[in-house]
């Protein structure tokens, strides 16, 4: 599959799997609904409670485990002597990160971040963008922009077509819209709640339809990961937040398939 195919990898910062499934079964993520395989979210388990600890992660190849016991073998890996989870399906590269790693076989990397921890505004906010090519963030695409998933999509269409090299493109986006203040998408909340955290997967669901219907476009095919990177909690068990070790935090939704122009 690689390097046939473009890479689209997207986090949905903070979502819960309970709510994506919940949301999924009522008909209000219509766009996300008709990629999934199945038309169902995947249950898996982070490897962090929060954003920083579960991208670190992610980027050295270990992606959401499936919720169920068993020695599951890997998408992609960073080598390292000793792994149980890579396996000859598993595209294990020779680099500290994955990103690194596509970079080594022609692919053009690019990071459309979210949160503060791609904001590029002091050490650790440039950590995880310095592993791109190249990497964008401004207010517009963080968690105080009510419109952020948009101004995201539309960043990351004008860089992907801003190419003219013809090379494979490994593109991150970290969608912020769903972390706090979630409140912003349900007129007159005073705090966040599970009712705003559906309604900003709602909005990002929405938004994100234009960068599924761009991929499906391109010459090439794309293999397309869309998860959460961690849970948050309301109150269960008198828990708010995430970065703790609760069911609503460990336990996200995963999905992985192929965007191609037969899909259109």
């Amino acid at each position: 599959m690689v390097p046939s195919h473009d890479v689209l990898f997207v986090t949905l910062d903070t979502l819960r799997y309970d709510v994506a499934v919940r949301e999924l079964d009522a008909g209000r993520t219509p766009n996300i609904a008709r990629r999934l395989t199945d038309g169902a979210w995947e249950k898996r388990h982070t490897p962090g409670s929060f954003t920083y600890a579960a991208h670190h992660a992610f980027f050295a190849g270990f992606l959401p485990t499936p919720a169920k016991p068993g020695r599951h073998e890997r998408l992609f890996a960073a080598r390292f002597a000793g792994s149980e989870t890579s396996t000859d399906e598993t595209l294990v590269l020779d680099s500290a990160d994955i990103v690194t790693g596509f970079a080594a076989l022609g692919y053009h990397t690019i990071c459309v971040g979210g949160v503060g921890f791609f904001n590029k505004r002091n050490a650790l906010g440039s950590v995880l963008p310095s592993l791109f090519r190249e990497s964008h963030w401004d207010e517009s695409l963080g968690v105080t922009d009510p419109r952020s998933t948009e101004h995201q999509v539309a960043v990351a269409i004008e860089r992907v077509s801003a190419l003219t090299d013809g090379h494979p493109v490994f593109l991150f986006v970290n969608v912020s819209a769903i972390h706090q203040p979630s409140r912003v998408y349900v007129e007159g909340a005073a705090e966040d709640s599970l009712e705003t955290h559906a309604a900003a997967l709602a909005y990002v669901d929405r938004s994100l339809e234009a960068l599924f219907r761009f991929f499906e476009a391109r010459a090439r095919p794309t293999l397309a990961i869309l998860c959460s990177d961690h849970g948050t909690a309301f109150g269960e068990d008198g828990y708010r937040g995430h970065r703790l070790a609760h069911d609503v935090v460990w336990t996200v939704p995963y999905g992985q398939f192929v965007l191609s122009s037969g899909d259109r």
